[in-house]
This record gives structure tokens, C-alpha cells and sequence, in this order.
């Protein structure tokens, strides 16, 4: 076997079922080899969107997803997306191609210093030197994206390692016994190379693929733990618990972490990749005023939430006693120190403590119900009101809830347009919501879309951009065609980065730079194959959408162009 029938055999022991790609040739053995034996190879349109993929399939599956880029501008491409992961506690694999080790620093095609770049960017980089280290290399990659703190790993995959020696060999010059050197330093050259490719090579068929795959090891609680907990909440009369992607690091549980918050009976407020973990309707999740909810509670309890910007770095607690579970040290403790610190992971600590409590919070859970309706009216108002052009984006959202199925999963990739989504879509079921997470990256939505329509092919997958947003990835429309892909996009296009408007035009009184045009946005899937049409009134809209879902279903990726309005629904929601 060569490199590449070596990696994508390590791939498929490891339960790949998809790699992501932008061909090229430093690369390609892995690719080629990894179709041969049934990994489905998807390739993008720029390498970013590879890695926005497989970072989709790590997060719904449990699974790190595998991205392979070529050299130099190839990596380079990807660093926005392993940053997000890095940030998002996401594990993935990326594999980058590599000039010959043998002509490493001598300006070779796209031979940068590619370690330097990554190792700041990943959990763990490291190269292979040779063949015989694939194997071992591989799987130290797989462990260590997967174990305590979940992240990216990078690992280098030269040229000369995944092509067959015979070839590699020829590469080099290297002369046979046939062709003799001509004098001393033609011969002191042929030493050299064939040397290097020995050692190359050498061992290279010992690779072995029957010893079983390790397990992620990551930090676990105690039973005292549990029981310190359990102390707090029987003295509570008005806990709040915050679950945040933190706590859905292994997807396998998601059902089962899902019935122990039910279980607790502890009013809830879902974030990241907790969004829709209860369904789309259950007494106990909160969706409006958690600021206030946190302030009158006696007990906080963070489940995977760190105390950063999105709590005003602990300021919403304040002195008030707090509960922390989280597998990230940093993040435990982040800013204030729990009353109580779990360095564990808050998946299996929620199951464990729903074994010992269950809490009865009828009044607290009413009031907090209550003005959680008042909130919705007030929506509901500001829905209704007229905007300057197009259809009312707070309205649109409104109408889109109900047409969504229950095997719907939302892709948030935008600001303003998709924080809006975020206060009037409802998440159907666990692993329903995707969003870039802490980073708050734009252009996740096609990549991200590659990866849930892969995993769960049954199900309508909608990206929900904005317009500046939508740039980033809109080429991936000609992905979603070739690979018979039909995911859903709605774009709301106001011609403007509305989310940096609401300051700037406050703070600075100038719209530099912030201005676009009312782009016809669905000719760009068409170019590709796909459908679309641009809207701008409800009724449109909602004929749209119907369209959307039965052309979806036939097999065609749609895109809802949607003239969208100017509202204050979220005046002075700036994030630093």
C-alpha cells in the first residue's frame, strides 16, 4: 500500500464515512484511496467550507469529521474554520498535503512553514517524516481531537509519503544499479537520495490496522460532587440552569441528556448546540429575559457555559451562588469562581444528578412562563409593524415556524437576520441547531449544511443567512447539485450589514462600508442547477417556502431570496 490506501484504511477504522476535499495534488492518494473503499469523498469549492463540514459531521455525530486540503494557499484557506472549531470545543482532523521531505526549505511549490501556522490554531500539529509512521500518527490525531477539551488536529502528510516509492523514487532521480554515477559527486548525490527514500520507505508494509480504537479519555465527577449539588438545590427555591454546547459534546447521548433535564425539573435556558434539545415546545425552556431570570434565582447552574461576553464576563451572576460543570478548566472557572467547580463533563454530570434529584419549582417555573408570554406578545406586535421595504424579517420568521417539519435542522450563518431567526424559530429536537459558536464566524452555512444534509440525508436542512453572510459560500449551491445535496436556504437581503448599522450609524454617523445591493442572490443556484426565486411580500414568501420543501424533497437545493425591511427589534445589542 502506498501513503494514501494506508490513511484512508486508518479513516475507515476509525469510522469515517465522509472526507471533504479541494483536490489537489499533493493530496490526492488520500482521496482517491479513500473512494476506492466506500468513504464518501465530497469535494468544495474552497477549502474553508471542507473544514466547515467535517467540523458538522464531528459535532452531530461524535465522530471527528476529516478535511484534506493541499499545500500552502490550500491550507491557508482553512484557518478561519479550525479556529471555529478550536473555539467550539469541536474535534476534527485536517489533513494537509506537504512538499517532498526531501525538498522541504529549498522553494519548492507552495513549501511554506506550515507548522508555525498551524500549532497556534489546533490542539495538536505534527508531520510525517515516513511512511511507517501513518498509522500511529493517525490515531494519536484521532485520540487527542477527542479527548478532555474536544479541538482540531493538524497533521502535515508530505508528498513523498502517500505516493507509491517506485514513483516517489523515480521523483527523487534516483538511479538504479543499472545506470551507475559517472563520478564522486553525482555518486555522493545518489548516496544522499537513496538514503533519504530507504529511510522513506523503509518499514513501510509492518503498517497494521487490528488493534482496536481507543477511547477518548476526558475528565469525569465524583459522587460528592453529585451530592453537593443535589444540597444546593434542595435549598433553592428559584434555580435557572444554562446548558450550552458545552454539554453536547457526545451526540450519542443528546436523547438521554435530554430526558435528565426534563427529570431535574430545573427551568432551562438552551444555547449553542443545546438549542433544541428539548423540542420545540417543553415547560421548562425559557426563551426571552435570561438576564432577569439569573438575577432574581438563588442557584445558577452553567452546564457547558462558560462565564464570557455572552454573561457579561459573570457580571449577570454576580455574587449569587453558581454551579459549573465544564470539561475546559479556563472555562470553569473563567472570570468568577464557581460555589461550586465540576471539572467534568456536564453531559454525563446533568444524567448522574437527574439518578439523585428531581425538584418541584411549579411557582418559579409560572412566573418565569409568564413573562416569557409577555415577551411573545411583544414580538408578535413588532411583527406586525410596517417596515421601509420588503417584508417585516421579525414577520417572516413568524410565518416560516409553522412550515418547518419536525425533522428540520437550521443553519445559522449571519448577524442580524440570524439572531432574529434565533428569537422566533424554534429548534425541533436535540442536534436540530448549528451555529459557528463563540467565534462568531461568518460563512459556516454551506459548509455546515454539507455536513448535517451528509449525516442525516432524511432531513430538511435550512441555512438561514444574511446577506453579507451569504457571500462567503453561495458557490457551494454547485456542491449541493453534483452531490445531489438539496438543502434550503432563506437569505435576507436588506442590503447591508445590519448587524455593525445598528452601531455605527449611532456611534459614528456614517454607513461606510456597510452598504450592498439588492442582489438576485437565486441566480447563483440556478447557474449551478439548483432553484430559487426572490420574494419580497409574505404571500410570496410563503409560496416559496412550499416550493422550497416539495423541490427538496425531488432532489433540488433551493434558495428564498427574501427583500427583508429595517426594524429596532435588536437596537443596542452590540457584543464585545
Amino acid at each position: 500500500m502506498n501513503g494514501g490506501e494506508i490513511i484512508a484504511k486508518v479513516l475507515q477504522k476509525q469510522g469515517v464515512k465522509f472526507l471533504f476535499t479541494l483536490c489537489g495534488g499533493h493530496v490526492s492518494p488520500i482521496f482517491v484511496s479513500a473512494q476506492k473503499i466506500g468513504i464518501r469523498v465530497i469535494d468544495t469549492r474552497h477549502e474553508v467550507n471542507s473544514v466547515f463540514a467535517a467540523d458538522a459531521v464531528s459535532r452531530l455525530t461524535g465522530v471527528p469529521g476529516v478535511a484534506v486540503v493541499t499545500a500552502g494557499p490550500g491550507l491557508t484557506n482553512t484557518i478561519t474554520a479550525v479556529k471555529n472549531a478550536y473555539c467550539a470545543q469541536s474535534p476534527l482532523v485536517l489533513l494537509g498535503g506537504a512538499a517532498a521531505t526531501i525538498l522541504k526549505g529549498r522553494g519548492s511549490l507552495q513549501d511554506i512553514d506550515q507548522m508555525a501556522m498551524m500549532k497556534p490554531n489546533v490542539k495538536w500539529a505534527t508531520t510525517i517524516s515516513k511512511v511507517k509512521e501513518i498509522v500511529p500518527t493517525l490515531e494519536k490525531a484521532f485520540r487527542i481531537a477527542q479527548e478532555g477539551i474536544p479541538g482540531p488536529v493538524f497533521v502535515e502528510c508530505p508528498i513523498d509519503t502517500l505516493y507509491d516509492e517506485e514513483l516517489v523514487r523515480s521523483w527523487y532521480g534516483a538511479k538504479s544499479k543499472e545506470e551507475p554515477p559517472k563520478n564522486l559527486q553525482e555518486r555522493l548525490l545518489q548516496w544522499y537520495i537513496n538514503n533519504h527514500a530507504k529511510n522513506l520507505f523503509a518499514g513501510k508494509d509492518s503498517a497494521g490496522f487490528d488493534h482496536p480504537v481507543e477511547k477518548a479519555d476526558y475528565p469525569t465527577h465524583s459522587t460528592s460532587q453529585i451530592d453537593k449539588a443535589v444540597s444546593k438545590l434542595k435549598a433553592a427555591s428559584k434555580p435557572v440552569m444554562l446548558v450550552g454546547s458545552g454539554a453536547m459534546m457526545n451526540p450519542k447521548k443528546a436523547e438521554e441528556l435530554a430526558a435528565a433535564v426534563t427529570k431535574l425539573g430545573i427551568p432551562v435556558y438552551l444555547s449553542g448546540m443545546g438549542r433544541g434539545l428539548l423540542g420545540k415546545e417543553n415547560n421548562l425552556q425559557m426563551r426571552h429575559h435570561r438576564k432577569d431570570a439569573i438575577k432574581e434565582s438563588d442557584l445558577i447552574i452553567l452546564a457547558g457555559v462558560p462565564n464570557d461576553f455572552r454573561l457579561d464576563y459573570g457580571n449577570h451572576i454576580g455574587g449569587r451562588k453558581f454551579i459549573s460543570i465544564n470539561r475546559s478548566k479556563e472555562d470553569l472557572m473563567k472570570n468568577k469562581t464557581p460555589t461550586v467547580a465540576v471539572l467534568a463533563d456536564p453531559q454525563d454530570f446533568l444524567i448522574a444528578l437527574s439518578q439523585k434529584f428531581q425538584g418541584n419549582y411549579t411557582g418559579w417555573i409560572e412566573s418565569l412562563r409568564a413573562r416569557d408570554g409577555k415577551r411573545e406578545v411583544s414580538i408578535d406586535a413588532q411583527a406586525n409593524a410596517a417596515v421601509d421595504k420588503g417584508i417585516n424579517p421579525i414577520k417572516l420568521f413568524r410565518e416560516l415556524e409553522p412550515e418547518l417539519e419536525d425533522n428540520t435542522i437550521l443553519i445559522a450563518d449571519g448577524g442580524d437576520f440570524v439572531a432574529t431567526s434565533a428569537y422566533t424559530l424554534r429548534p425541533r429536537k436535540p442536534l436540530s441547531w448549528l451555529d459557528p459558536g463563540v467565534f462568531g464566524t461568518l460563512g459556516v452555512g454551506a459548509g455546515f449544511a454539507l455536513g448535517a444534509k451528509l449525516v442525516f440525508p432524511e432531513k430538511d436542512v435550512w441555512i438561514i443567512y444574511g446577506d453579507g453572510s451569504a457571500g462567503y459560500s453561495l458557490m457551494e449551491y454547485d456542491t449541493f447539485v453534483r452531490h445531489n445535496l438539496p438543502v434550503i436556504s432563506v437569505i435576507g437581503n436588506d442590503a447591508c450589514w445590519s448587524q455593525i448599522a445598528r452601531d455605527q450609524l449611532e456611534l459614528l454617523k456614517s454607513d461606510c462600508a456597510m452598504n450592498l445591493s439588492y442582489g438576485d442572490y437565486q441566480n447563483i443556484g440556478k447557474a449551478f442547477g439548483a432553484e430559487g426565486v426572490r420574494v419580497d411580500n409574505l404571500d410570496a414568501f410563503k409560496a416559496a417556502v412550499v416550493e422550497a420543501k416539495t423541490l427538496s424533497r425531488s432532489g433540488k437545493p433551493y434558495i428564498i431570496n427574501a427583500i427583508i425591511g429595517k426594524t429596532d427589534f435588536r437596537k443596542g445589542s452590540i457584543s464585545m
